[in-house]
């Protein structure tokens, strides 16, 4: 399988709390990887760290073989590291449509030079950009809401979107930080819908997640972290039915 992502001795402190120590981590295309283990593990500040919000004090990261540790946070989005936030992060005070059309990997931000001498090129982007936020919404069956406020849609909804604005990156990484925390019913099938069908078209997927059933469902390998260290590499089924990971993980 092609490698999308690897990072090579990873490693993050702040003062005396090691956040990332010496990992090594791997995600193929098309895989969809789950990352788990107890608060504190450090698995949001692994992402993080790949996503460019954080730099690491030493170590690499590959994206397709390039090294992009030095590279700046919107740089990393720009060549196709998308992700999602555990708070969903929406703007509230937008439309369903807005927050989706700020997102868009090859967005060309806005100058009075590019509005002055290329206003049908801009109307073209944009153009495109709405049918591609409308092709996603449809996907989840939210077209219907594209003109609402965020603020006015139930929760799991409101992540179904976050989840939904994370995809107008259409790079080769995707990162989903809790995805499933709060949500249920119809939303729940729609998101593991929705990841196994960008893990098929070929994305590479790490799911951080404490709903041990979604991992299980949806993830074929797993890693297991605890105080920034990754302590197991395996199937699924591998780490859950660890003992000693499993009394790290749920204190029994």
């Amino acid at each position: 399988m092609t490698q999308v992502l690897r990072t090579e001795n990873l490693q993050k402190r702040f003062g005396g709390i090691v956040v990332s120590d010496n990992v090594n981590l791997t995600i193929d295309r098309g895989e969809i990887l789950g990352l788990i283990g107890p608060n504190g593990a450090g698995k949001t500040s692994l992402f993080n760290l790949i996503s460019g919000v954080l730099r690491p004090d030493s170590g690499r990261i590959f994206l397709n073989g390039e090294a992009i540790d030095s590279a700046p946070l919107y740089k990393r989005a720009r060549m196709g590291i998308a992700r999602t936030w555990q708070n969903m992060l929406l703007f509230r005070t937008m439309s369903v449509m807005d927050n989706l059309l700020i997102a868009p990997r090859e967005y060309g931000g806005e100058s009075i030079m590019r509005v002055a001498l290329g206003r049908g090129r801009l109307r073209a982007e944009e153009r495109a950009a709405r049918e591609s936020a409308m092709i996603i919404l449809e996907r989840m069956a939210l077209a219907h809401t594209a003109d609402s406020m965020v603020t006015d849609l139930p929760f799991g909804q409101q992540k179904l979107i976050g989840l939904a604005r994370t995809l107008m990156n259409d790079g080769p990484l995707l990162l989903l930080d809790e995805p499933m925390a709060g949500v249920e019913g119809a939303a729940y099938e729609t998101m593991q819908t929705i990841v196994r069908e960008e893990a098929a078209a070929g994305r590479a997927v790490c799911v951080v997640e404490h709903n041990v059933s979604f991992i299980r469902d949806l993830c074929s390998r797993g890693v297991f972290m605890a105080n920034g260290k990754i302590l197991q590499d395996g199937t699924v089924e591998e780490l859950i039915s660890s003992k000693a990971l499993t009394e790290l993980y749920f204190g029994v």
